[in-house]
């Protein structure tokens, strides 16, 4: 399990750049999906908040082989009220951000818990192609995110379905009673 700060900005921004080009690839190719059976599921964590999924997005590509779990947690400045909603419509408009990431598996796109914290849960092929997008992330996110809230999980050797049809199945050491980005639950 990691967590580190942002990349420095050129290196984000290139990373970013690569990506979007990347995503418009893969868009031509079709091989950008968002399926719905997952939308409407409420995942609940350790500090006992939860969030309900409201989008999911994945690419078609072999299983990885490397699995792992990445949890992104940020609060959005100036965002209140019906705001939210407005906000989850525009999401989808974000999508080029992540999808063409090196390993990039899924997502599932969380809405706003009570403390107003956003939180996207992936699968990814590679812990540190996780680690890496997560970092790059980080400054996109900063532009639109209260100071102090973007913080970020990997947890290596976890398939993001077995993690949502067992939560308590995490090995002992990321059992972390309070921690926000455990799932506890998913219903």
């Amino acid at each position: 399990m990691s967590r580190g700060g942002p990349l420095p900005q050129a290196a984000a921004w290139r990373a970013v750049c690569e990506c979007v080009a990347a995503t418009v690839a893969l868009l031509a190719r079709r091989r950008v999906h968002l399926p719905r059976e997952r939308v409407g599921r409420r995942l609940g964590f350790a500090d006992g908040s939860s969030g309900v999924v409201y989008r999911e997005t994945i690419v078609n590509r072999p299983p990885p082989a490397d699995p792992c779990v990445l949890v992104v947690a940020f609060r959005l400045r100036w965002v209140r009220g019906r705001a939210h909603t407005l906000f989850r419509w525009e999401s989808i408009l974000n999508t080029p951000l992540f999808v063409g990431f090196p390993g990039f598996v899924s997502k599932l796109w969380l809405a706003h818990d009570g403390q107003g914290r956003y939180r996207g849960v992936y699968e990814w092929d590679g812990a540190g192609r996780a680690e890496h997008y997560a970092r790059a992330l980080w400054r996109v996110l900063a532009l639109v995110s209260v100071p102090g809230s973007i913080d970020y999980r990997v947890l290596p050797g976890r398939r993001r379905d077995e993690l949502l049809a067992a939560p308590d199945r995490l090995a002992p050491e990321t059992a972390v009673a309070g921690s926000w980005w455990r799932v506890v639950e998913a219903v």
